[in-house]
C-alpha cells in the first residue's frame, strides 16, 4: 500500500494499493478531476476502461475522461459537442471575416496598380494642351 492514497481511492473511501491502477492519472493533489470523472463515468467503468488500452495511452484515455466528463457537467445537453460547435461556428466567422479582408485588400492592390498605371500614362504622354479643345465646347 502507497504512503499516499490516490485521488480515487480518498473519494472511494478504501486504501490504495501499491498498483493502483488510477494512481497515475488522478493525483491526490487533483480531487476534483477524479470526481468529474467518476460522476458521469463511474469508478467501476473508468478502471475498466484503463485497463482495456496498452499502458502508454492509458494518460490519454484519462485526459479524455476527465475532458468530456467537465463538459458534460458544465453542459448537460450538449457537452463536448455544444464546445466543438461553437468553435466550428468561431472558424467559419473568422473565414468569412478573413476572405472578406482579402477581397479588399485584392480591390485597394488593384485601385493602386490602376492609379500608379494611369499616372505613368499621363507622364510618359506628351501632347500640348493650348492645341487641343476643352471638353466642354
Amino acid at each position: 500500500m502507497s504512503s499516499r492514497r490516490c485521488a480515487a481511492c480518498k473519494q472511494l473511501r478504501r486504501r490504495c494499493p501499491s498498483d493502483c491502477i488510477f494512481l497515475p492519472y488522478f493525483p491526490p493533489n487533483n480531487p476534483q478531476r477524479f470526481s468529474f470523472v467518476h460522476r458521469i463515468y463511474g469508478a467501476s467503468n473508468v478502471g475498466k476502461l484503463l485497463q482495456q488500452v496498452q499502458e502508454h495511452q492509458r494518460a490519454d484515455v484519462a485526459d479524455s475522461l476527465y475532458y468530456e466528463a467537465y463538459c458534460r457537467i458544465k453542459n448537460p445537453v450538449y457537452g463536448c459537442v455544444g464546445i466543438i460547435s461553437i468553435l466550428h461556428q468561431e472558424i467559419d466567422r473568422y473565414e468569412r471575416e478573413l476572405a472578406k479582408v482579402q477581397a479588399e485588400i485584392s480591390l485597394v492592390k488593384g485601385q493602386t496598380q490602376i492609379s500608379q498605371g494611369q499616372q505613368v500614362e499621363l507622364s510618359s504622354s506628351s501632347f500640348d494642351l493650348s492645341t487641343t479643345t476643352p471638353w466642354f465646347y
